[in-house]
């Protein structure tokens, strides 16, 4: 028996208890990964837009060296999980369902033009509107209300249309299958090893350094978690992680629509994020309101806004759904999609410099 699979059986011997039901567990682990999830994101400024800002100026620093952390440490004990067997790819949605290369592509170019124009991806949304940007608030559930519409409302018919017109098959789409044995495992350790040289360069700073590791690890615990309650559970429980644009979804659809939120990872996780995002920010003395002025302008926002709903849910998830999340499993669509991301988000910088709207230097964070 190996390590991952010795602690997986102890954590499962744990969900087992008939205390709580099986959705009660479900929605604690995700309002638990959540609290981490928030609190590290809030405090080290995790979020992809600065990220590629700096990629696409030549600039190497701090954000971008966050980025590559939380991607390294998350593709890293991922792929531990899955070489260990405690995460057995066959339940895991990304690997053994027809993926949509079409969806990837076109969503995930959406999706990074829209966080440019919005000032944030919808991650970063959630965590600053918990930090009192009410900007981020609005344009976040603008967000969520896109891809209410594109999962199952008015949009959901070109969505579909546009995922149908080129798929791939869960073995092609699975990278595992078409590479040596611990390949996760070695790109892992090399882009975690590569973003510490960078994060020393860049002076990041060890705590920053630090919590962006934790973050990426957030991942790695939401897969474990699902995946070991689902081997107890008497009732059907997704093996999923942290993702944002359905869950947002889901959450506000049940608050304005059932009499009672049914529970769930996913519901747990985003209450989780915002109040583990924001008991970080009183911590840190950085909680501030801020809201839309003449300088700031909104019909960025709005557009911004309804690209990522609709691109997120046509690519399978968000920055950290489809691209942190999707990529430590080796997922091809999500790896396109993240690539696309990154390139939509560069387009998007070029356009708006050419026409004097880029940020100015040094106002890089969100």
């Amino acid at each position: 028996m190996t390590d991952g699979q010795a602690d997986m059986e102890f954590l499962e011997t744990l969900l087992a208890s008939d205390r709580l039901s099986d959705p009660a567990k479900a929605g604690l682990g995700g309002l638990l990964v959540g609290l981490a999830f928030g609190a590290c994101a809030q405090a080290s400024r995790f979020c992809l837009r600065s990220a590629s800002l700096e990629f696409w100026r030549g600039v190497f620093g701090p954000s971008f060296a966050v980025w590559l952390l939380v991607f390294g440490a998350a593709l890293l004990c991922v792929q531990v999980l899955l070489w260990t067997e405690a995460l057995p790819a066959m339940e895991v949605r990304q690997l053994t369902s027809v993926g949509t290369l079409s969806g990837a592509i076109i969503g995930g170019a959406m999706f990074g033009t829209g966080m440019i124009l919005a000032r944030g991806c919808a991650s970063r949304l959630l965590v600053l509107s918990a930090t009192g940007n009410l900007r981020a608030l609005m344009t976040g559930l603008l967000v969520t209300v896109v891809a209410q519409a594109a999962l199952s409302g008015i949009l959901s018919p070109l969505r579909l249309e546009l995922s149908a017109l080129w798929t791939v098959s869960p073995e092609i789409r699975n990278i595992n299958l078409h590479v040596p044995d611990a390949f996760g495992i070695v790109l892992g350790g090399a882009l975690l090893a590569a973003a510490m040289v960078l994060a020393s360069r860049s002076a990041l700073g060890l705590s920053r350094a630090l919590l962006s590791v934790a973050l990426g690890a957030t991942i790695a615990c939401g897969w474990l978690y699902t995946a070991s309650l689902a081997h107890v559970s008497f009732e059907p429980v997704s093996v999923l992680s942290v993702t944002f644009t359905g869950p947002s979804a889901d959450t506000l659809m049940a608050l304005i629509t059932e009499s009672s939120i049914p529970l769930g990872f996913s519901l747990g996780l985003v209450p989780g994020v915002a109040l583990g995002a924001f008991a970080s920010s009183l911590i840190r003395r950085e909680f501030h309101v801020e809201v839309f002025d003449q300088s700031t302008g909104m019909v960025r926002y709005v557009v911004g806004a309804v690209l990522m709903g609709f691109g997120g849910m046509l690519a399978g998830g968000c920055a950290v759904g489809a691209g942190v999340t999707g990529g430590s499993v080796l997922s091809l669509t999500a790896w396109l999609a993240l690539l696309a991301m990154w390139l939509g988000a560069g387009a998007c910088q070029w356009a708006m410099r050419d026409r004097g709207f880029a940020p100015a230097p040094g106002r890089i964070l969100s």
